[in-house]
This record gives structure tokens, sequence and C-alpha cells, in this order.
């Protein structure tokens, strides 16, 4: 019998690893941490990790079970990697096999081989010719085999319809042995004598300060916050310091915050380089994302472009990582491992000895805190390129003014002055649907959800009441609910009543609307953004999807409906949300000759916030809104931990967050923890969510290290409570959310 132990980490939200027994033939075999072994588990089979090869266990001799099947003959985990995931899973406090699920492609989780897909090529046999008898009275296997002959290297199988290549006429000039099938492995795309594709553009001096001093930083590890207003040239300054890692035989790697961003960025980078780029994000199907992330493992991919689960992307040669939009909460994995992907880029170039550059036009307050005590280089660059100018604010004070489908009259006025003139306008509303809600104007019924304690939002167009929230939709009643009158109203306005209204009041433009819903079919995004960029007077009225890294020439007014969402919030970030996503939205405007214009409408215009963000700018913000996070010990003065519960019946939540805090306060005592407070439980701002009842407690604290040294025997503890195992309840370490 074996006595190699072999250590695993699961896909499982279990906090541990599983010791398997080693069969002989795998015993003889160099195994090696990152290797994938199918072991049972329980009634199935899963796929594990080996973290370790160890020479005894804790279990029993007779209670192990022994491996099902190695996967692999090498690891297809390099280990720099390996390491990445081992700090994720402790810092974020998570099952390191889920970590690993979470890093690993879908197929090869699946227990597909972990190489780079075969493809099967057609090619003329030695002795082929096109006057064999067999083939005299069959025009079409002829013709095919005539095309074959001027591929002396074969043709794939995928390009045979490209070619006008029949399958049946190929089947039968193999069973004729005039052609031949072969699997080969894909070809990886070879490198270009030269990088550049198209030259490069002229720098200005904030642009070179920027770039030099990146520059200087290559070979080792720097972290340099590039803090740029929007239209100054960020993308340039990317695109050039890229070149020179390419020049230097290293990989890149760049994050961008949207799957929307992914096509412009790739066609961007396409024009500019000759060089094999690989693209990783959730629309990319699963072949295709295993082909990328293994190329760009074996070096066979020079830049990587993803959303935030390309940061898990091995590199063989890493030579730089760029973060866009450094900012934006989409870099926040908010279900299962509740990663970020900005903080774990950090750590992932200390690891690998490369300078990371984060780039914003708003960065975020603990960018530019770590900025400001010397964890990051301040880059700024305060003007825009090319000589365009900033756009002009203007806050329009919507009290007592009729609003029509949110839509004030000064605001019509200046529209349709800008279309006249024959520019476009974006008129901005972060909120998809026709209206936030219905009202029964006999009774005061409104749409709430069944399973939230959320209204439900009017979709006029396909006539239905959705939960933003929870997804449960219903058509939308003919007749009250509660007292079966049939004056229903829509209250509020959202993206399609504005579409709606802006097409009644300028007939001869297009309207043309960007949010999550106008978006959702293949390449509509694309079409958008092609017709847009014609440059026609038209106007664009869409959700924050429209603020995120897009350049929009011809766009001159930038018209903002409803700016007082963020005013009041509960949440302490909300401002600063708010605050980024004005100044982004503003950003749109003016990026050419014209000089723009943003018109803010608002019933609170003399609000000290919204007066200092637009007379002052972003910056005057964020140190007014740091100076009050400091006096109030809020991140990034402080650290934050969110325990959540979620339970079918009311309390069941309250109460295991009970009994969580009395052992946290248990365990406080016995460590001597200074600077922890615990805040709750109590119950999250949305109380009921897709049926669930949910409650939350805040850890907050003045140091790192004692938080997660509370944590670590926490959860060993909550891991074990009966009450637990009545809820569903989930760590959020550095929450971005406290909903």
């Amino acid at each position: 019998m074996s006595d190699v132990i072999l250590r695993l980490a699961l896909p499982s939200p279990l906090r541990r690893l599983f010791d398997y027994r080693a069969t002989a033939a795998m015993a003889r075999q160099p195994l090696t941490p990152g290797m994938r072994i199918r072991v049972p588990f329980g009634r199935r089979e899963m796929i594990g990790i080996l973290v370790e090869v160890c020479a005894t266990s804790e279990v029993p001799a007779d209670k192990l079970k022994p491996a099902i099947a190695l996967l692999d003959p090498t690891s297809p985990l390099p280990p720099a990697l390996l390491k990445l995931c081992l700090w994720t899973a402790q810092y974020y406090q998570h099952s390191l096999g889920d970590t690993l699920s979470w890093a690993l492609p879908v197929l090869l989780r699946q227990g597909e081989a972990a190489e780079i897909r075969q493809e099967r090529f057609w090619q003329v046999t030695a002795d082929a010719r096109l006057d064999d008898p067999r083939i005299a009275r069959a025009p079409r296997q002829r013709e095919a085999l005539q095309t074959l002959s001027q591929h002396p290297h074969g043709v794939a199988h995928s390009l045979l319809s490209k070619l006008g290549l029949n399958k049946d006429s190929l089947d039968l000039l193999l069973a004729k042995e005039l052609v031949q099938l072969e699997v080969r492995r894909q070809r990886p795309a070879t490198r270009h004598e030269h990088w550049l594709a198209q030259p490069e553009l002229p720098l200005n001096d904030e642009q070179r300060a920027a770039f030099e001093a990146v520059r200087s930083g290559f070979g080792s590890f720097h972290a340099f916050l590039l803090a740029g207003v929007t239209g100054s040239g960020k993308t340039e300054v990317y695109l050039q310091l890229i070149r020179e890692t390419l020049e230097a035989g290293k990989q890149a790697l760049v994050l961008i915050p949207e799957i929307n961003l992914g096509p412009q960025t790739l066609a961007r980078f396409e024009q500019r380089f000759n060089a094999r780029i690989a693209l990783l994000h959730s629309a990319v199907n699963d072949r295709e994302r295993l082909d990328a992330w293994l190329a760009a493992r074996d070096g066979e991919a020079d830049i990587i472009i993803g959303t935030r689960s390309a940061l898990f992307t091995p590199m063989k040669n890493p030579g730089l990582i760029i973060i866009d939009e450094e900012h934006d909460g989409s870099y926040k994995q908010q279900e299962g491992l509740r990663y970020h992907a900005r903080d774990l880029a950090l750590v992932r170039a200390h690891q690998e000895n490369v300078p990371i550059l984060l780039g914003s036009a708003t960065p975020s307050l603990e960018s530019l805190h770590n900025a400001h005590t010397g964890r990051y280089g301040l880059l700024r660059m305060n003007h825009r390129a090319g000589g365009a100018k900033q756009p002009r604010f203007l806050r329009l004070d919507v009290r007592s003014r009729p609003l029509d489908s949110g839509i004030s009259g000064p605001l019509q006025q200046a529209i349709g002055k800008t279309l006249d003139a024959g520019q476009q306008v974006l008129v901005f509303l972060n909120r998809r649907g026709f209206a936030p809600t219905l009202l029964c104007h006999d009774c005061g019924w409104m749409s709430g959800c069944p399973r939230c304690d959320a209204r439900m939002t009017v979709h006029q167009r396909s006539g239905v009441l959705r939960c933003h929230h929870c997804g449960y939709d219903e058509r939308l009643p003919l007749r009250c609910p509660k007292c079966a009158h049939v004056d229903l109203r829509p209250v509020g306005a959202g993206t399609e009543r504005a579409e709606e209204r802006l097409k009644v009041l300028f007939p001869d433009f297009p309207v043309l609307r960007v949010d999550r819903d106008s978006t959702s079919r293949k390449d509509a995004m694309h079409n958008l953004f092609t017709t847009i960029q014609r440059g026609q007077p038209s106007i664009l009225v869409g959700t924050q999807m429209l603020a995120k890294g897009h350049h929009f020439p011809r766009v001159t007014l930038v018209a903002i409906l409803d700016a007082d969402g963020g005013l009041f919030s509960g949440d302490f970030r909300a401002s600063e949300r708010m605050a980024q996503l004005i100044v982004q939205v503003a950003g749109r405007a003016g990026r050419a000759e014209e000089p723009g214009k943003v018109i803010v409408q608002t019933h609170l215009a003399e609000h000290p916030l919204l007066v200092q963000l637009t007379e002052e700018g972003y910056f005057a913000f964020a140190e007014q809104a740091l100076s009050e996070r400091r006096g109030a010990g809020l991140p990034p003065f402080a650290h934050l931990a969110l325990l959540r519960a979620e339970a079918h019946k009311p309390g069941q939540a309250e109460g295991f967050l009970d009994e969580a805090c009395s052992a946290a306060e248990r365990l406080l005592a016995e460590q001597g923890g200074q600077g922890i407070e615990l805040l709750g439980p109590v119950p999250a701002p949305m109380e009921r969510r897709a049926g669930r009842f949910r409650a939350q407690l805040l850890l907050q604290a003045s140091a790192r290290a004692p938080l997660h040294r509370l944590i670590s025997a926490w959860l060993l503890e909550l891991e074990q409570m009966p009450s637990g195992r009545q809820v569903r309840w989930s760590l959020d370490v550095d929450p971005v959310d406290l909903y």
C-alpha cells in the first residue's frame, strides 16, 4: 500500500484541505503542487488541486480514500499563480479550493486537458494528381483537390467554408487516399518584426512626465497612480508603456472595468500593435478563454486584456500591470470569493516584482490616500490632450419647475440649440426602465416586489413590472390589484421614458438609448457606438454604461437629469460614487475642438458637495471627503469586515449574528484586541431580498493585523455553530457596499 498522502484543495466552501492516498501508479510519478487530481467526495467525484505531498495524515489509514486519477503530467498552475491564490484565500478568509476554482478557467475545473486546442488540417497526399481517373467525373472533388493543392501546409477545418470547400467532397477524397486529415496543435501567431502597426502620438509634457516616471520603475515593483482628467490622454501613456514592455520581451496585463469596453479596447490595441493579444472576460466562451489563458501562461500572448477575473491569468514573462478606471466598483467581486481585483493586482505586482499603474480621472479615496502617504507614486495630468478645454458646469435648479419626463424647459432649449448646431447630446439618467414604480391614483397602491423590500420598475416596451434586485417580473396590470380602478400611473422617469419623450420633442434627430436592456443582444453595443461615432446630430440617453472610458468627439452637451441620488444615502461611500459618476459623465463632453457644457439638474443646487464639485473639481471634493473620513474613523483610515446572513424566516439571521457577536466579544477579550468595534447586528438596508430576510454585523478596526487575527479564530467558531446551518452566511473583507 502506498504511504504517499496527497493533500488537496477541493472546490468547496469548507476552509480546510483534504487528504487522499496516492495510488501506486501516482506515487511513481513526480508530484508537484498545482496538479489536478480526480478524487471521490461523498457520493460524487471532484477535481482537486494538489497543495502538498505528505508521508503522514491525521486521518486514520483505514479511512483514507484512494485518489482516482492524476489529470496532469505537469502542473498547469505556475508557482506564481498558486502563490497568489494562497495569499488571496488567506487574506479574504476564503476556502483555498474555492479560490483556486475561481482562478482556473471553467474547462480546467471540469477536467479538460491543459493544452491549446487541437485543430484538424486537410492536406493533399504526396501522390495525389488532378488527372486521377477516379475523380475525372467528379468536378467538385477535383475543384476541392485543386484548392487544397494551393495550400501545401494544409487547410484548417474551421476555414473550409471560407475557401468554398465542401466537407462531403473532402470525405470522398479521403476515402480515395488523395487527401489526408491531420490533428495538430494550433500554432501560436508569430511575432512581427516591428511591434508598432501605426505611429505613436506625440506626448505632451504631462504625458511625457508620467511615461518616464513609470518607465524608470521597469524591472522591479513600483506602484503609480495616474490621476488624469477625462480626455488627458491616459490611454496613450498606457500604449507607449506597453510598447516599452514588449520591446523588453515582457508581457503586459491590462484590466478594464466592464465587458462592454473590451471590444473597443481590443480594437485600439490591435490598431496600434503587431502583437498577440488575448481577451478574457465572461462573454468569451469557455474554449476561447482556456486557449487565451494557456497562451498567456506559455508566453504566446503578448498583451492580456480582461475584466476583474483576468487578474488570475498566468504570465510567463510578466512586465507590467495596468488597471484602467481603478476607482470602478465593478473590480470588487460581490459573491463567492469577494476579492477586489485592484487591490489583489497590487499584491500580484509585488510578488512578481513588476510595476503597476492605476489610472483614473476620479481616483478612489483609498488610492489617493495611498499616494499621499507615499505608497504610490502620484502622477497628475491636469490638462486635456490636444488643447481641448474642460467642460463648463451649470447647476440647474429645478425646484418649482415643471418636469416633462424628468426634462426641464431650459434643458430642452439647450438640447435643441446643440442639435441645431450639428452636435450631439448625452442625457444621463442612472435608472433603466420606463419609470421607477407604478402608482394607483385612486388608492395610492404602489408596485412592490413580492420577494424584496423594493418597488418594481415599469418596463413599458416589454409590458412588464420588473424588480432590478431579484429579477422577478410580471405583466403590467390593467387594473389596480388593491382597488380594481384603472387609473395606474408610472411615477418618475427611467431611460425608456426619457428616450420616448425626447423622440417626441426632437422628432428630426435620432435618439439612441444605451443601457443594459438595449445592449443585451449580441453586437448591439457595437452597432450603437458605430452609429454614434458617425458624428451625426443625435441624442444619447443612457445609464452609467455611457460614463466609462468612451470617446464621443461630437458630444458637446451632457445633461444629468437627477444629481441628488447620492447626497443623503446611508452608505458613507455614496457621495464619493456620486461625485465620480458626475465627473466621469461630464468628461464625455467637449473632447474635441468644440467646448463642452454640462447641465446638472438638481433640487439642491446650493448643496455644498455639488457646489464644490462643479466649481472646484473632483480633487477638491476628494480632499474634503478624506478629511471627513479621517475625522469619522472610516476607510481608508480604518479597516472593515462585514458578516452577512440571510434566512427564509424572520429573526433567524439576527439570531445567528447575535451568537456570532457574542463569540467575537469573547475572542476580543481573550486576545486583548484593541481598536476593534462591533457594530450590530442590524437588519440590512434592504431587509428582504429575493425572498430572504437579511441582517449584518460590521467589524471596524483601526489596524488591519488585529482584525485579521480576530477573524481567523472567529470563523473557526462560526463554522461550528448549529445556528449557522439554518442560515446562509458570508464574510466580506474590505467591503465596498454596506447593503
